[in-house]
């Protein structure tokens, strides 16, 4: 559990799931699932749920966005995140201390007070995510390489 998700549920009383457990919720979830058409996965789940029909999925998924391009991509892992995560290599535009939600397990938020100093500065007319570009701010120029491999794929 990351240490911020920790220290925001210390008053929710949460419990870790034992692997009985899991199984159970795991089948009716599945169950419940399948009757709809739906499909679940987990992410950097390290118990294996397949025989309960329950793949592993990735948040950054390089076979999605291939499918989506029509394209194969030649694209590695995230070295970045935890050994479990299979996430495919990307780059995070996104802004901590942003999301106004207030989920107890949101890794993403420090503070409800850097959350409100956020929300002040956002300037629909910016281009950046969030406020301006401030004096002390610096623009660093990133070398990208592109991950298509310029081969199409007929379906």
């Amino acid at each position: 559990m990351y240490k911020k998700t920790e220290r925001n549920m210390k008053s929710f009383n949460a419990v870790v799931v034992k692997e009985k457990d899991m199984l159970e919720i795991g089948k009716v979830l599945s169950d419940l699932a399948l009757s709809y058409g739906l499909k679940i996965e987990t992410c950097s789940e390290l118990m294996d749920l397949s025989s309960l029909g329950i793949g592993h999925a990735k948040c950054i998924d390089d076979r999605l966005i291939s499918d989506i391009l029509g394209e194969d991509l030649n694209i590695q892992r995230d070295k970045n995140q935890r050994e479990i995560c299979a996430c495919a290599e990307s780059i995070d535009i996104g802004v901590y201390n942003t999301c106004k939600h207030g989920c107890l397990y949101c890794y993403a938020n420090y503070s409800d007070k850097a959350v409100k100093n956020s929300i002040m500065k956002h300037d629909p007319q910016s281009p950046m995510l969030i406020g301006n570009l401030e004096p002390n701010d610096k623009i660093t120029d990133r070398k990208m390489e592109s991950y298509r491999n310029n081969q199409l794929r007929f379906f």
